[in-house]
This record gives C-alpha cells, sequence and structure tokens, in this order.
C-alpha cells in the first residue's frame, strides 16, 4: 500500500509540475504576441524625422524619412537568404541636408556584385531606425571591407558617422534589394516549449499508470 501511495504523490506532482510549466510558457506566449504586434504596429507607423539624439531601446524600429547624399565608402555584411543563398547587406555612410552622417543598410546584394559600384548622390530614404544584436563570442572580426555582423557602434566609427543605422524600405540602387525591417528574427518558441511540457505531463502521467498497475498486479499475485 505505501509503494502504491509513494507511486500516487510522484505521478501526481510530476504531472502538476510538469503541466505548470507548460501553462507558464502558455502565459509567455500571449505574452510574446503582444511584444511582437507592438513592434509591427511601429514599424508600420508613419515616418517621421530624423530624432535630434537616439536612445536605442526606445527608438528602435521607429519608421523616419530624410533626404541627402549618399557619400563614397560602404561595408559589407555576409549574410545568407533562404532560397536565395548568400550574399551581402551594403553599409553606407549618408549625409542628411542638414549636415548630420548616418549610417544607412540599403539592402541586399548578392556575392558577386561585391565589387560593383552603388549609386551615390541624392537620395529620399524611408525606413526604420534599428540597433541589431548580432554579434556573440563566436562571431569573426571584420576582414577589411567585409564584416560578419551590423555592428553599429563598429560600424559608425569606421565610416565616421552617428551611431544609429537606418535600415532601407525603399530601394536606393537597382542592384540592392531593399530588406525591411521585420520581426521574423525575433524568436517565439514558447508554443513548441508549451506542447513539449504538455506532452511530457501526459507520458509521465501514463508511465505511472503504467507502474501503478503493474504494482497493483504485483500484490495480488503474492496474494
Amino acid at each position: 500500500m505505501r509503494r502504491i501511495l509513494f507511486l500516487v504523490i510522484f505521478g501526481l506532482t510530476g504531472v502538476a509540475v510538469l503541466v505548470a510549466l507548460g501553462n507558464w510558457q502558455v502565459r509567455r506566449l500571449a505574452w510574446k504576441e503582444g511584444v511582437l504586434a507592438e513592434i509591427e504596429s511601429r514599424i508600420a507607423a508613419d515616418p517621421v524625422a530624423l530624432p535630434a539624439s537616439f536612445t536605442p531601446d526606445v527608438d528602435r524600429y521607429m519608421p523616419v524619412a530624410v533626404s541627402g547624399t549618399f557619400l563614397p565608402g560602404e561595408l559589407l555584411v555576409l549574410v545568407s537568404r533562404k532560397r536565395v543563398g548568400p550574399g551581402y547587406l551594403v553599409i553606407a555612410p549618408f549625409e542628411t541636408d542638414d549636415g548630420r552622417r548616418i549610417l544607412v543598410d540599403r539592402g541586399f546584394i548578392r556575392t558577386e556584385a561585391a565589387g560593383t559600384a552603388r549609386a551615390l548622390g541624392r537620395a529620399e530614404i524611408t525606413g526604420n531606425l534599428h540597433w541589431p544584436r548580432e554579434t556573440d563570442g563566436y562571431t569573426p572580426e571584420p576582414d577589411g571591407q567585409v564584416w560578419f555582423a551590423r555592428e553599429v557602434p563598429d560600424m559608425a566609427a569606421a565610416l565616421d558617422t552617428e551611431d544609429v543605422l537606418l535600415v532601407a524600405a525603399s530601394q536606393t540602387d537597382p542592384g540592392v534589394t531593399p530588406l525591411r525591417v521585420d520581426t521574423a528574427g525575433i524568436p517565439n518558441d514558447h508554443l513548441g516549449y508549451a506542447i513539449t511540457w504538455y506532452s511530457l505531463a501526459a507520458i509521465w502521467a501514463a508511465m505511472t499508470g503504467f507502474f501503478l498497475w503493474r504494482t497493483r498486479a504485483a500484490s495480488q499475485a503474492e496474494t
């Protein structure tokens, strides 16, 4: 009897813990979906003038419209696109009409277009401010013009611009494909985690039932 009671308590405790973890992930899913909806709404808002100063955590994704001039010099960030293959993001210095210098992510080019000159001169750009978080302890150092992540402070220092990146939503060169800011790169795995925890709870319950049945059968055989 003690053995059966132990199995019941152990089984119910395990199921309760696993279900609680699944419920927590469901709450996290609702929270993350709210965050993503807020970001998408912010990205799609009407563009405003370039702010006088920036706070990355506050101004990330802000839609902005600027006019000015693309300057010589650019950095290439190695990336890979699904169903397209490897290529580069073109990061260029841009001087606004009021004399400010900022970074502009012009978009994607294939690797073979790296040596092709991009159009300079006057341009009007709409896009979103961004401070990507793409580096970790394994990110290589830049190799000349080629970089392996959009590290805004370092790129700004290299191109002598303000510490801000405007990701263009409109085309700035016929050979460059704009890659608009979106939420596709923001992970949202909470539904998968919830299903995992609930599945484990079901397996735990089934195993508990099996061991209870086997223990009871063994007890009856002894008597």
